[in-house]
């Protein structure tokens, strides 16, 4: 196991293969911009979580534990890909519609995460795998702490929603807290508290739950060690083509989505079609479960498996 993360003083390997792609295929720019089926989707998704909670009202733990592992989990990750694409401002016309469309996704997850979200993960576009702004990267404690122990990174992967709380602290250069996300936080406790009212805490666990599943021991949390976790030597991002694509709203497509973030969920396949030059040669995973697996199991990997760029010094970078 590597007791360092690997770095490097090469350039983000998006920004030339995004510009070589716009370069020899030009009809790639039909697929950039706000797609209103997002939307739809959007509603879809926060009502079938909150039909959900409402036919837990009254059962016992157990249904409630289940229903959030097999449904919620998947809905719930489904949410946090269209927050992830309002954040690109994909889903309407507008930062501030965007915005809105990130909180009410928040309302089928029981937690306040969508302004935050946004924040931290677009500078996880612009100072790619920079340890200083990239809150997708591990702290160095965080990454030792775990080591290569496969209970402590399967317990790291079950805790990962709080994981998530405490990195972007790290990040200075941006304000934590801001006017959005209080907003965004009284949104979630104004209908977290309409949800214990109308479904009693049956229906309220369920909303939490289905997050805390999707983001961590569960087949869809192997998405967040698929995207950048090293499996082949200088590789730095990595897809997954696998069938859960289909209820991920195609997350997986991360190289494209990387080199054309102006490109929505619903195109995505559809650039790796039009530019497989760029995609073929690439490793890329096909299952999710495999991975989630092998990243416990295999004592090679750890949170240090990531390839990171030359660390921008603060007062340079804030210049």
């Amino acid at each position: 196991m590597s007791h360092g993360f690997v770095v490097t003083d090469g350039p983000n390997p998006h920004l030339q293969r995004g510009a070589e792609i716009r370069r020899l295929h030009p009809e790639v720019r039909a697929y950039f911009g706000a797609d209103r089926i997002s939307a739809v989707a959007i509603l879809g998704v926060v009502g079938l979580q909150i039909a959900i909670a409402a036919l837990l009202s009254g059962q016992s733990v157990w249904w409630v534990l289940l229903a959030a592992y097999a449904i919620g989990a998947f809905a719930s990750h489904a949410l946090f890909v269209l927050i992830h694409d309002a954040s690109h401002n994909l889903v309407a016309r507008g930062s501030t519609a965007n915005r809105i469309w990130g909180i009410v996704c928040n309302v089928g997850q029981g937690f306040p995460s969508a302004m935050a979200f946004r924040t931290f993960h677009l500078l996880h576009h612009s100072h790619l795998d920079e340890y200083d702004w990239d809150g997708d990267l591990a702290f160095d404690w965080e990454a030792r702490w775990v080591g290569n122990s496969p209970w402590r990174k399967a317990l790291w992967l079950s805790l990962f929603s709080l994981v998530e709380v405490v990195r972007p602290f790290r990040i200075q250069q941006r304000k934590v807290v801001d006017r959005w996300q209080l907003i965004n936080l009284a949104a979630v406790v104004a209908t977290d508290a309409l949800v214990f009212w109308l479904f009693g805490w049956q229906g309220l666990l369920y909303l939490l739950l289905s997050t805390i599943f999707g983001l961590g021991l569960h087949p869809v949390g192997a998405r967040w060690i698929q995207e950048h976790y090293t499996v082949v030597e200088g590789q730095e991002t990595y897809s997954y083509y696998g069938p859960l694509n289909r209820v991920a709203f195609n997350i997986g497509y991360h190289n494209e989505h990387h080199d054309l973030p102006a490109v929505g969920w619903r195109h995505l396949p559809k650039i790796k079609a039009l530019a497989p030059e760029f995609y073929e040669p690439l490793h890329a995973h096909r299952s999710w479960t495999a991975l989630l697996v092998r990243f416990i199991t295999d004592r090679e990997m750890s949170l240090f498996s990531r390839i990171t760029r030359v660390r921008t010094p603060k007062r340079q970078a804030a210049a």
